[in-house]
């Protein structure tokens, strides 16, 4: 192997590992809000609300 292509390793994996976790964090992000929609804002009553 030449020194070039040991340096292009590393990045292709920081590369790589970047594309999965912003992947990974947009899928919760996705997830929580797509749950969220279900409980609404009015879902439930606020307890304060009834004295």
């Amino acid at each position: 192997m030449k020194m070039t292509d040991k340096n292009k390793d590393p990045q292709k994996h920081q590369v790589r590992n970047f594309i999965l976790k912003t992947l990974f964090y947009f899928v919760i992000i996705f997830m929580l809000v797509y749950l969220y929609s279900y409980v609404g804002v009015n879902g439930s009553h606020f307890i304060y609300n009834e004295f």
